[in-house]
């Protein structure tokens, strides 16, 4: 029997299980950590932005955690971390496509829209190739103090009146820990939300959309079509996170440093019945039959692990914290990768419970902290379910699109300068 009580749990190992695992434990907190799988493992989620740099800067420099302060730009990981994987983001790049057409190459310019994000490679933001970042960090969680167990499944949660209480099994050996502040990061639906039988909650404007997504070698460059004869631009498109915009959904497409490329779709509901995406590979294939101009990329294409379908992508938890828990915003709700805004999302609030959890032991002061941390992450995620739904409510008329998603980008933008200069309120 595995019997031991915490300060702070952490159910699940990714990046963002592992990170808030070493900020609880640097603020001299008991912390244990759980994971059901074994690193390294493949994971969906994997483009950065500048905002979700600066804030993994911002936690590297108010918890002391030097090992993390490489990997918040392309620069000093590939100087200092290069063993791990991934790939260099420039910006965003969309084009936009008409199903059964080859891509409009005289009318490039008005199909496609660059947005550079960093003025040079050293500074640029990238995609992380989580097999690596993940196992990355939770080597350093360790390293740094925090109790952790692999290949554990737990199988019950309990609520008491001073803390909260797990079950399960570790490789046949039975666990029974307690803590008094536990935090799910096992992702949507995730173990909390079952355990405790949350109620979800739909996002009102947001259409119901499913993903089909894996890793690929062999992935081809954009030909020639997609070029701008005549324009020089700051860096190559594909030096970006692509996105391949058509009616009803997109497909993302993100290289690593490996050899490996990161490639799925989104899409409504309609769309994904139509082209069968639950079947897997066949539903892809059908999909880039539809798509030339994708089609010539992917024909060398080779995915190298089997094909994920999620038959619902959106989810919103209607309870994200309680006396002695909390969902991360990972596991609190999921929009949609369009915008790459789930690691900023996720990262602020892991920013928010580090600090809260300087109060816990104070009990008025900690609840009435965690429930504002509740508030503020449904609120964001709610105002993020209503920019993305317009943008799939523009995806036939991609000028809109263009100037939706250019609004997007300027409210960022001001978000950074404004935590730059000290002014943020988040």
């Amino acid at each position: 029997m595995i019997r031991g009580r915490f300060d702070v749990l952490v159910i699940g190992s990714g990046f963002a299980g592992s990170l808030m695992a070493m900020i609880a434990r640097r603020l001299g907190l008991r912390t244990g950590l759980i994971e059901r799988g074994k690193h390294p493992r493949f994971v969906i989620g994997e483009s950065t932005t500048p905002l979700t740099n600066l804030l993994l800067e911002e936690l590297a420099a108010e918890h002391a955690l030097p090992g993390i302060r490489p990997l918040c730009k392309w620069g000093t990981w590939q100087k200092q971390a290069s063993h791990l994987a991934c790939g260099l983001k420039r910006g965003f790049t969309f084009y936009h496509h008409q199903f059964d057409r080859p891509f409009d190459g005289d009318g490039a310019a008005r199909n496609q829209l660059l947005v550079g994000a960093s003025p040079r490679d050293e500074v640029a933001d990238t995609h992380w190739y989580r097999p690596d970042f993940d196992h990355h960090l939770v080597q350093q969680a360790q390293a740094g103090g925090v109790e952790y167990w692999e290949e554990t499944e737990l199988t019950r949660a309990q609520e008491l009146a001073d803390g909260i209480r797990v079950m399960g099994a570790r490789r046949g050996v039975s666990l029974d820990l307690t803590a008094r502040f536990l935090i799910d990061a096992t992702g949507p639906r995730g173990f909390l939300h079952r355990q405790l039988d949350l109620p979800e909650k739909p996002f009102a404007t947001l259409p119901p959309t499913q993903a089909l997504f894996s890793h690929f070698t062999g992935v081809g460059a954009l030909p020639d079509c997609f070029q701008l004869p005549g324009r020089v631009l700051p860096y190559p498109p594909e030096h970006a996170a692509v996105h391949h915009i058509f009616p009803g959904g997109w497909i993302w497409v993100l290289k690593f440093n490996n050899g490996i490329t990161s490639a799925g779709v989104a899409a409504t509901d309609h769309l994904a019945k139509a082209l069968d995406l639950s079947a897997g590979e066949a539903g892809w294939k059908r999909l880039l039959e539809r798509l030339p101009g994708l089609r010539e990329v992917f024909a060398s294409a080779r995915n190298e692990i089997p094909f994920v379908h999620q038959p619902r992508l959106a989810f919103q938890s209607a309870r994200i914290a309680g006396p002695h828990w909390a969902l991360l915003p990972s596991a609190a709700g999921v929009v949609d990768p369009l915008l790459s805004t789930g690691f900023p999302l996720t990262l602020l609030g892991i920013q928010r419970i580090g600090r809260d959890l300087r109060a816990l032991g104070q009990t008025p002061v900690f609840h009435k902290a965690i429930a504002d941390y509740a508030d503020s992450t449904s609120l964001e995620l709610q105002a993020t379910a209503k920019l993305v739904a317009a943008l799939y409510a523009t995806m036939e008329r991609f000028e809109l699109f263009k100037t939706l998603s250019l609004l997007y980008f300027a409210a960022a933008g001001f978000s950074e300068v404004a935590r730059r200069l000290g002014k943020s309120h988040g």
